[in-house]
């Protein structure tokens, strides 16, 4: 008799645990560590790069159901192609005119989980004032404890690429440059402090 109603209560248990185990967790993604960058066309000659120093956002991953979530805010004043006059140029109304749109924003769904790793994602690109779809393909994506903060711990490296003439961006293309541009998102990402971790994880997060 009492193993009867201990069978309803163990299995009650275990299914209540395991939805528990199952508990979307959003991480936010770690600034020193994130930096978006992107190769551009230089009328065929060469191709440009740069990267953005300024970037904020969080991951909501459900590794054990095989779903999630990222958004990744982009301070377009932050652009640096490692070259100050055209950093500038960049910046002003010939181009990103972050006057008026001073960040980009990348926002999609994990898809492709394998072994708890997604392998792409599919979302959508807002940038000078433009929605646009736009899929990242996952090169890598790995979880683990924090050595510093001994918190969860992910990264990953998305790759993928768009028409910037979409966006209404087209300085060069009277002059031949190709339009296409690839946009890079290597990103870590470390679950939230607790009461009296942030400061800690502040002076740490910069080695």
């Amino acid at each position: 008799m009492i193993r009867k109603l201990l069978t309803p209560a163990i299995a009650l248990a275990v299914l209540v645990s395991g939805a528990a185990a199952a508990t979307p967790r959003t991480y936010e993604l770690d600034p020193s560590h994130t930096y978006p960058s992107f190769e551009a066309d230089h009328m065929g000659m060469s191709l440009w790069r740069g990267k953005f120093n300024h970037t904020t956002g969080t991951v909501v991953l459900d590794r054990e159901a095989g779903r999630g979530s990222v958004e990744v805010a982009i301070d377009l004043d932050s652009i640096d192609y490692g070259q100050d006059q055209l950093n500038a140029w960049a910046r002003g109304k010939e181009f990103f005119d972050t006057a008026s749109h001073p960040k980009a924003v990348y926002r999609g769904e994990l898809k492709g989980f394998k072994d708890g790793k997604p392998s792409e994602v599919v979302g959508t690109l807002t940038l000078h004032g433009v929605t646009r779809p736009l899929t990242l393909k996952i090169n890598s994506f790995k979880c683990q404890p924090h050595p510093m903060f001994k918190r969860d711990w992910c990264g990953a490296d998305a790759i993928g690429t768009f028409n910037r003439e979409e966006f209404g961006l087209t300085a060069g293309k009277d002059y031949g440059f190709d339009m296409n541009v690839t946009l890079r998102i290597q990103a870590e990402a470390v679950l939230p402090a607790g009461k009296g971790e942030a400061a800690k994880d502040a002076k740490k997060s910069t080695k």
